[in-house]
């Protein structure tokens, strides 16, 4: 394929287009779209004219558009909006373009609601991630747009936002836009069955208290123990140690209670955050905390992190090391082996006098068996509890 026009849609049954859209349709002799796009489309096409459905996998449809030199592609909405434009300029480089966009569902939703939409924030649950919805409620967005899928669902999202306690957004649902017959725009119901394709509308009602340090007080501890929870000065001294502001992907490695790592996800939405502890118990508890603080998205991982697949994982920018069992230079070293080349390492070394184990001497000795460059650390002492000193390396 060297040249393509590709036609933006609504669900409309009418098949109506602008006088530019059916000159380039009669034009056309090959043709491609969904199958729902083909029922609407069949006959405005012009005699003899092959079609290619758009199918997954999408391979096999861009090696079949290899034998044609022009192709006319129909897709929804605006082709440029999470739309199929994009895939085409990712897969066929160099390919010429032109694009006859209509309105995008998001758009059309918003029209017959009547609401102003500039500052809508757009989140695509299409084929990806919770991760964007996730930064969005986090960061408490006013307005949110959501592109469902047959998984992520009006049920699903209204789900996961009250398992965490997202409950000040009311919701608007919109189904089949532009469908004569179908199309339905209604507020949220737990009881309805919604028509795919649908889209949704977030707008929020209040703002949910997002506090900067959560007390310590607050959390879900391991057997109630208080000394197992890095403390909320200590916590946001670490979290500024690892320069999150300017990092992807956060690894928390002996997780415990989970606190560092939901710290950082409420304070910073767009990381994505991995949590490792080798104790089976402390799953419940991080799960327990993430909910109750609203902190979705964490990835947790329980088991010895030594022993922890980690080749599907996003390769960290920086890591925090909560809990080394002694093995402080192993840890280290299978780290080194994923870390972005400008990752960084933060660990908090506390002086206890019953402690045989001494952490900051085994960081020193880690980080000189390999090769690793210490930054200047931050000594504190927090009311009457030993003195800790913070700990950060990078290659």
């Amino acid at each position: 394929m060297k040249t393509c026009d590709i036609i933006g849609m609504s669900d409309s049954r009418k098949g109506w287009f602008p006088p530019e859209v059916m000159e380039v349709i009669n034009r056309g002799r090959v043709f491609s779209g969904g199958k729902r796009h083909h029922e609407i489309v069949r006959s405005l096409l012009p005699e003899g004219a092959k079609w290619i459905d758009i199918t997954v996998p999408l391979e096999l449809v861009f090696e079949s558009y290899e034998s044609y030199d022009h192709i006319v592609i129909f897709a929804s909405g605006d082709p440029l909006f999470f739309g199929f434009a994009n895939t085409v300029q990712r897969m066929c480089k160099g390919v010429s373009m032109r694009v006859f966009p209509s309105p995008n569902s998001l758009q059309m939703l918003a029209h017959r609601m009547c609401v102003a939409y500039h500052d809508m924030h757009v989140v695509s649950l299409t084929g990806r991630d919770w991760q964007k919805l996730d930064e969005a409620l986090i960061g408490g967005v006013t307005m949110i747009g959501c592109l469902t899928d047959r998984v992520k669902t009006p049920h699903a999202i209204h789900q996961r936002m009250v398992e965490f306690g997202y409950t000040n957004y009311q919701m608007t649902v919109g189904e089949c836009l532009g469908n004569e017959t179908k199309e339905c725009v209604s507020r949220y119901d737990a009881q309805a069955i919604y028509e795919h394709p649908n889209c949704l509308i977030l707008q929020k009602t209040d703002t949910r208290t997002r506090p900067f340090g959560i007390p310590d007080t607050d959390f879900v501890l391991l057997d109630s123990r208080e000394k197992m929870i890095t403390k909320m000065p200590i916590r946001l001294l670490t979290l500024q140690a690892l320069d999150l502001p300017l990092k992807r992907v956060f690894w928390d490695i002996g997780f415990c209670t989970g606190s560092v790592s939901i710290e950082a996800r409420l304070q910073f939405p767009h990381l994505q955050v991995c949590a490792f502890e080798i104790r089976p118990e402390c799953e419940d508890i991080i799960r327990e905390n993430a909910r109750r603080f609203g902190a979705p998205g964490i990835d947790v991982h329980i088991g010895d992190f030594l022993d922890t697949d980690l080749s599907d994982l996003p390769r960290p920018d920086a890591v925090f090391i909560g809990g080394h069992g002694g093995r402080l230079k192993e840890i280290m070293a299978k780290v080194l082996q994923y870390l972005t080349p400008d990752g960084c390492i933060v660990m908090n070394s506390v002086k206890a006098p019953l402690v045989k184990t001494d952490s900051h001497k085994l960081w020193d000795e880690a980080c000189t068996d390999l090769c690793l460059t210490q930054v200047p650390s931050t000594a504190i002492v927090l009311n009457n509890h030993n003195p800790i000193t913070i700990l950060k390396c990078i290659r």
